[in-house]
């Protein structure tokens, strides 16, 4: 699903600008990309692009698991590889793909345990190539506002917050009911996340302690996921952020889904208090259709988020070009990439490495592993009927029940 609407179209934007050469699709089946290779929109949208599909058309559809490994041996090194496969399968993916010196992109979040992004982190700085982490919220002009406000003391120090993001039922009947299970992940992992990673991007707070609330419910094959979660994240200060996360939002809203953030802050100089708010669904754009889309949960009347990912005439040719902080993520993480790779030599790649993390505009290993201590601490905590999960920095960071 992320791939058909934001990454595959953001990929050939880039390539529609010659940031980019050749793209091959891999999947362990090749029905997985037939609907990718038919699809009348991206045809519509990039009239000129393509890809290679592996499997190919002519092949079996029995699994192929380890197809991706040949695959990244044909690369040409330092390519750039994008991942986008449920959480619990990116560490290996990602182990793969470093060693054979490619560059990574790999969508949130970035491994499951603190120990696993060192791991990353380690191999990445010894064969010299870039991982960036596709939070995309990073990238929407709103949260630059907000840091830019927080960080100069206009709005004083963070105190209370929450956040919420509910997708569409319509997930119950996609593929995360084979993968998104009590025993491999949650909605708070998932999605949740986003939110740790902007409240950190904003205020330069760090997460100390995790619990986790899971509801369990059936998808409709049966299998078991928390699809809905209740999150309490406590930061350095202080401060509590509670984040709500789930497949709860109707087919019959008119949004793609309920999401948004309310940060409350206190300047203790003054005693005067200030706050964020973020409504991340409604953006006053609407419409009401003559009948509802084609896609699942599109309804007739519906709000539009103008700002997220949006396909849009372009004036210079056929097609359709994307916009929105959703393209701009794929965008600059590619151009980071690029960046890295066009930095010389292996001491010089490192050294540009190394500039990137402390830059912290984009999230690597190295500048932000706390979510992978969050993610770790979170698991642990819902699997133990929510109990609170501290986290410890210093030289030896980890997570451990309070």
């Amino acid at each position: 699903m992320i791939t058909r609407v934001q990454v595959l179209p953001s990929l050939y934007q880039l390539q529609r600008l010659g940031k980019i050469g050749e793209i091959t699709v891999t999947a362990r089946r090749k029905s997985t990309l037939a609907p990718l290779l038919e699809d009348s929109s991206l045809k519509a949208a990039f009239p000129e692009h393509s890809f290679t599909p592996k499997p190919g058309p002519d092949d079996s559809d029995d699994p192929q698991p380890d197809l991706y490994k040949e695959l990244l041996d044909e690369l040409p090194e330092q390519s750039i590889v994008y991942i986008a496969i449920p959480d619990q399968n990116h560490y290996e993916v990602l182990c793969e793909t470093i060693d054979r010196g490619h560059h990574v992109v790999c969508v949130k979040p970035l491994v499951l345990s603190h120990e696993h992004a060192l791991d990353v982190q380690r191999r990445a700085h010894e064969k010299g190539v870039f991982v960036g982490v596709e939070y995309h919220k990073r990238y929407d002009d709103k949260n630059w506002i907000a840091r830019k406000k927080y960080r100069s003391g206009q709005l004083g120090e963070f105190k209370l917050g929450q956040a919420r993001l509910h997708e569409k039922w319509w997930y119950r009947d996609s593929n995360f009911m084979n993968w998104c299970t009590t025993d491999q992940t949650d909605f708070f992992v998932y999605i949740g996340c986003h939110y740790v990673d902007l409240v950190a991007f904003i205020t330069g707070l760090k997460p100390v302690a995790v619990s986790v609330h899971g509801i369990e419910d059936a998808f409709p094959n049966g299998n078991v996921g928390y699809l809905y979660t209740d999150a309490r994240v406590i930061w350095e200060n202080g401060a509590v952020l509670n984040v709500q996360n789930g497949i709860a939002y109707p087919n019959q809203a008119s949004a793609g889904n309920d999401q948004g953030m309310t940060l409350y802050t206190k300047d203790e100089a003054t005693g005067v208090g200030g706050f964020i708010a973020h409504s991340d669904n409604i953006r006053g754009a609407e419409y009401c259709a003559l009948a509802p889309g084609e896609d699942p949960g599109d309804t007739a009347h519906h709000f539009v988020n103008p700002d997220y990912f949006q396909m849009i005439e372009r004036p210079d040719g056929p097609g359709l070009r994307p916009v929105g902080y959703g393209f701009r993520a794929i965008e600059q993480l590619v151009d980071a990439a690029a960046q890295v790779a066009d930095a010389g030599d292996l001491e010089a790649r490192r050294r540009k490495l190394l500039d990137l993390d402390a830059a912290g505009w984009h999230a690597t290993p190295a500048n932000s592993f706390f979510n992978e201590l969050v993610v770790e601490a979170g698991r642990l905590s819902i699997l133990n009927g929510g109990k609170r999960v501290d986290i410890t920095y210093g030289d030896q960071p980890g997570v451990a029940f309070a």
